[in-house]
């Protein structure tokens, strides 16, 4: 049996198993439109992930995270969790130091990959090389 309602902007998709003894909980589907209207709220200021949950009643606690990631204009973290943390919270700390330096270098070879494409193609020095003279100003 498959039920669709209409309210609003989102569709609710009512699914009954047949061989289940307890009747689960309607699956909720929402529209693209109605989805980019809750990332606006959001984005915009009006009102937090909560806020929003509880206005349109919207199940789950990571839709509206997987709906920023989509449809959202700005960045925003994709991993929705981090996982259980350690039991020790020092080889945690090391842990989340280590990721943070990964992350880092990372960024750091891509600023000198740019550096090195822009000196080449403007055919200017951007890094002074160590021991040359500096200017004084």
């Amino acid at each position: 049996c498959l039920v669709l309602k209409k309210v609003d902007y989102k569709i609710i998709k009512t699914v009954t198993l047949m061989d289940s003894k307890k009747t689960p909980a309607p699956v909720q589907e929402y529209s693209e439109a109605f989805k980019r209207q809750v990332v606006s709220e959001y984005e915009r200021g009006l009102f937090t992930k909560s806020q929003l949950q509880t206005r349109y009643n919207i199940r789950g606690n990571s839709c509206i995270s997987r709906w920023l990631i989509k449809y959202g204009n700005f960045t925003y973290e994709t991993q929705l969790s981090k996982g259980r943390p350690m039991k020790d919270p020092q080889k945690q700390k090391i842990k989340e130091l280590e990721a943070a330096l990964a992350k880092k270098e990372e960024e750091l070879r891509v600023f000198r990959q740019f550096i090195e494409i822009a000196e080449r193609e403007l055919k200017i020095e951007i890094v002074k090389k160590s021991g040359s003279n500096q200017s004084r100003k």
